[in-house]
């Protein structure tokens, strides 16, 4: 980054991590701009159930995932808070905890050696048998082998987290252009211009956060970042007299009880490019799965159903950190399906970085440093 601290800043996308970015450097003095072509958590973010669960989502990822991921989750109780204050907005949030439940011996055995990994780490658990499974969640379905009740997890409101990040945002001083689109990046006179479709911007800095279409901006002399969208869709349900607990993770989907006794059930991962529908085959595959985990399902009526597109990366890590081939671009995008989990913690290190010349560790796993042209 230039040695001067930038104090005008575009932000490029109005997701989650977009706004929570966006916020954090309005707070801390900055001036912002936050530029989308939609209303903010309209793209991905409007189709996230919001799970804060590091130590199931970490399972098959990269080591530092996890250590991210756990930072994260610990920022979250002053992060709510704070932005709820701000905004004087209310968010949906609880920390009841995860119950990933095993219907087959494999997947027991597999959360059983979950449990002896994660134990080791001091992570308050409790790994159930099938009796005990039931107890705890009595609308289990009959082939349940056992579970994993994990207590530090829990879930956010991912559209009311948003609106209220933007609203705070506002509140620090930031601009909201809701209504226009990045095209491409450029250098001038020591700053950067991003052209848009309400025409030129210039600012000291601008941070790309722009989700799966990061990719799809054109920027001055350096590669694009290999930012892919992959399709998630998930139904939104009402039903009467069924109150899950707590999220409960299954072997073909998730289900998160609202509080206004509503239920999300997710979620597909499906690689079809740009096309944001929602599909017979999508949703009917995840109301199966969820009658098979909780039966009572069938009951439920469908609210609505939708859709996604995560921005995947080639080894599933977000991509956040200082160009190396551009002064004063910052990335703080592919972040996947995390990014409701990761919003705090990715926040943090972009002002820190943009605003303070402090580079946590944590960037050397995730900065665009490990692919070329970046």
């Amino acid at each position: 980054m230039n040695a001067s601290r930038p104090s005008n800043i575009i932000v490029i996308g109005a997701g989650v991590v977009g706004c929570a970015v966006a916020c954090e450097l309005a707070r801390r003095g900055a001036a912002v701009r936050v530029l989308d072509d939609r209303s903010p958590g309209m793209g991905a973010t409007q189709a996230s159930a919001g799970m804060l669960a590091p130590f199931t989502e970490a399972k098959d990822r990269n080591p530092a995932f996890l250590d991210l991921a756990v930072r994260s989750l610990g920022l979250y109780e002053e992060f709510v808070a704070r932005i709820m204050a701000t905004a004087d907005i209310t968010i949906g949030y609880q920390r009841t905890g995860t119950l990933e439940v095993a219907t087959t011996a494999d997947h027991m055995s597999a959360l059983e050696q979950l449990s002896v990994r994660l134990k080791a780490h001091d992570v308050a658990l409790h790994l159930l048998d099938a009796r005990a499974a039931r107890s705890e969640e009595p609308h289990l379905g009959a082939d349940v082998a056992g579970a994993l009740l994990i207590e530090s997890h829990g879930f956010v409101n991912a559209g009311e987290l948003t609106r209220a990040l933007a609203a705070a945002a506002r509140r620090h001083g930031a601009d909201m252009l809701d209504s226009g689109r990045a095209h491409r990046i450029s250098t001038r006179d020591g700053g950067v211009v991003v052209d848009t479709s309400r025409g030129p911007l210039s600012a000291d800095a601008v941070v790309l956060a722009a989700g799966s279409w990061s990719g799809q901006l054109e920027i001055e002399g350096v590669a694009r970042p290999p930012v892919r969208p992959v399709r998630g869709q998930l139904v939104h349900l009402a039903w009467h007299d069924v109150n899950l607990r707590r999220v409960i993770w299954g072997e073909r989907c998730y289900m998160v009880p609202w509080q206004d006794g509503t239920l999300l059930v997710g979620a597909t991962m499906e690689e079809v490019g740009f096309d944001e529908r929602t599909t017979i085959a999508g949703v009917g595959g995840l109301l199966e799965a969820a009658c098979v985990l909780v039966p009572q399902t069938s009951a439920a009526g469908l609210l609505s159903a939708r859709a996604g597109l995560r921005p995947g990366s080639p080894d599933a890590m977000p991509i956040v950190g200082a160009s190396r081939a551009m002064d004063n671009l910052m990335y703080a995008t592919g972040h996947f399906r995390n990014g409701v989990l990761l919003a705090p913690i990715t926040a943090q290190l972009v002002a820190d970085a943009l605003l303070e010349g402090r580079i946590d560790p944590a960037l050397e796993a995730i900065g665009p440093q490990r692919f070329e042209g970046l």
